[in-house]
């Protein structure tokens, strides 16, 4: 079977896409072959702003539902491949949206939210981000994370401090993920996670989901899709074939304003962090380029039942073990 053969059978998951949402990016996901991807609809929002969101994406969904679908389980992303669509899972990038309320755990995972990062970049009531001094999982975030096990939402740990994260898989008792990170072995950046911390994530039965995004890559916005395959390469080696996914961090379609708003504490507030400049890697520059990477990963040695496993099977495994279902 050729890479592009290997690609149009696989099941392909992206665990991290936050793109600008409209029919010409769901387009190139039909394009570059996606059958689910975990799409944030929440970053800096409360509840209603977040409820919000999620009509307007309801909304979308309903309006492109010759290519999208709605995921609440494993099946509807198996469901999605048997149709030739892509599976829209709802997620978070911070548990902010919860506030102080247990009972919007299970109000959102009714709503189709399956993964939620605990923290983005700074303290929230859960715990503490990556750009500050990491305090660790508060009492009310070991509820959240107990709820979150209760109902199958995945704990993500991408943005989160070192300590609240070691704390997180510690409490779970369902498999976590870093959805989308690179390693700090190839790049020392504060939102890398180094060997130590790969390694513990998956000895816990954790997930890693390797990212791309250029200002994390060791090359910056030189890097193309090799520089991306070397990353996925050594997460594998230190966590194992089975515990490595995709996570891609597609921001595609948006404008400058939009990243100034990532990189300020509570969108607004004080500067954490400066991206500079964001070009995919060449090879990679959009979604509907999705395949080249079956074919990098072919080309760099990975066996088929590997890339298969990397491209998407292992997602779905571990979602399934969360989500039990």
């Amino acid at each position: 079977m050729n890479a592009a053969e290997l690609h149009q059978d696989s099941i392909v998951i992206d665990g991290l896409i936050i793109a600008k949402w409209n029919r010409e990016l769901f387009e190139d996901m039909k394009k570059g072959g996606l059958t689910a991807a975990n799409c944030t609809v929440s970053i800096w929002e409360g509840f209603q702003n977040t409820v919000n969101n999620i009509v307007e994406m309801n909304q979308l969904i309903t309006e492109n539902s010759d290519l999208l679908r709605p995921v609440h389980s494993t099946r509807d992303i198996l469901r999605a491949k048997e149709e030739g669509k892509t599976g829209i899972i709802y997620g978070f990038q911070n548990a902010h949206a919860y506030e102080d309320k247990i009972g919007y755990v299970e109000v959102f995972k009714k709503l189709g939210v399956g993964i939620v990062q605990m923290c983005y970049n700074t303290q929230n009531l859960v715990g503490t981000g990556c750009y500050e001094r990491d305090g660790g999982l508060s009492d009310f975030g070991r509820e959240i994370v107990a709820e979150m096990n209760r109902v199958g939402v995945m704990c993500d740990l991408s943005h989160v401090g070192s300590k609240t994260s070691e704390e997180v898989i510690l409490e779970s008792k369902k498999a976590v993920c870093y959805s989308h990170c690179l390693p700090s072995g190839l790049k020392d950046h504060p939102r890398n996670k180094s060997d130590e911390e790969l390694k513990f994530i998956a000895d816990h039965g954790g997930f890693i989901g390797v990212t791309m995004f250029a200002p994390f890559l060791k090359k910056g916005i030189e890097s193309t899709i090799d520089d991306y395959a070397e990353a996925i390469e050594y997460v594998v080696n230190i966590a194992g074939i089975d515990q490595v996914g995709i996570g891609t961090d597609f921001t595609q379609g948006h404008d400058q304003a939009f990243f100034e708003m990532l990189t300020h504490d509570k969108g607004y507030a004080r500067r954490l962090t400066r991206f500079g400049k964001i070009i995919n890697p060449e090879g990679i520059r959009t979604v509907g380029e999705f395949g080249n990477l079956t074919e990098t990963l072919l080309r760099r040695g990975f066996d088929e039942a590997s890339v298969r496993k990397i491209m998407g099977e292992n997602w779905v495994r571990v979602l399934g073990d969360v989500w039990g279902e």
